[in-house]
């Protein structure tokens, strides 16, 4: 993932300290920020920070915008770090996976907008078509509910298994009903999809993932997601609380802005789509 900085606990103590002194003394419950300081926010970084960056560089200052962007490698620390007040936003999730960290964590994060998708490919190394792929073949997954079941759905959009009716963003793979290439699955964590290729047969890599592994999703996915109804759009999201804070309300506008669509088209060239 490019030489992308590592977030440390020293850091985002920092961090914390930076974004809200006053919280000391404010009612945590209200999910309250200083408006004074810059905005934080959470970021993977492919493409989100590079989105973020680009605002950063080109539109913030003419908007009154202090935009402080950090990077994290996983999908866990961005919402921890928001809820805690180490960081004013984030942006890396969909809402599928947000309703779930929610549930299982007891954080209250709620999106702001939506800004784009990343959609979700199956790749190899060793075929170049997804039936081509041999009886009994190992697929890569996502090890996260979300991510696994959005992965077993990709594959059965695509004709490789049929799921069970109704299972949805909770799907494994024993809800599989039909396997006519007896597919067998290895879980592993979203951010090694891309370097178990060389280990399985396949795998389902997410976008930002994909990108950061130098692959190209509209070029190089075996078959690859649907933007059409995708319920995956990644957004800007905060604390339940700070939706309306001025800084935030600025970096949403911007976000969905003309400049920052064009952007998204240029530089990703189908493998990012803006959902604005």
């Amino acid at each position: 993932m490019r030489n992308t900085a590592k977030l440390t606990t020293a850091v985002l103590a920092a961090s914390a300290l930076t974004l809200g002194l006053t919280a000391c003394g404010s009612d945590k419950d209200s999910g309250s920020l200083d408006a004074s300081g810059p905005l934080v926010v959470a970021a993977s970084p492919t493409p989100h920070a590079e989105i973020l960056d680009f605002v950063k560089d080109k539109l913030a200052k003419k908007a009154g915008l202090d935009l402080e962007v950090k990077e994290f490698t996983d999908y866990i620390t961005p919402n921890t770090a928001t809820e805690d007040g180490s960081v004013g936003a984030n942006y890396f999730q969909n809402q599928p996976y947000l309703d779930d960290f929610n549930n299982k964590r007891g954080t209250h994060i709620v999106p702001v907008v939506t800004v784009h998708l990343e959609p979700l490919g199956l790749y190899s190394h060793k075929v170049k078509k997804a039936d081509a792929l041999k009886s009994g073949a190992t697929v890569a997954v996502p090890n996260d509910a979300v991510n696994e079941a959005r992965a077993l759905k990709l594959l059965a959009a695509n004709g490789l298994i049929t799921l069970k009716d109704g299972v949805g963003n909770e799907a494994t793979p024993r809800d599989i009903t039909k396997n006519p290439k007896d597919l067998k699955f290895k879980e592993v964590e979203a951010a090694q999809t891309p370097r178990s290729l060389d280990d399985v047969d396949a795998a389902v890599v997410n976008g930002n993932y994909a990108i950061s592994a130098g692959l190209k999703p509209a070029k190089d996915a075996l078959v690859l997601e649907s933007p059409k109804d995708n319920p995956y759009g990644n957004f800007l999201a905060v604390k339940k609380g700070n939706e309306k804070d001025p800084r935030v309300t600025k970096l949403a506008k911007l976000l969905t802005s003309p400049e920052v669509k064009k952007f998204i088209e240029d530089k990703y060239q189908g493998s990012v789509i803006p959902s604005f």
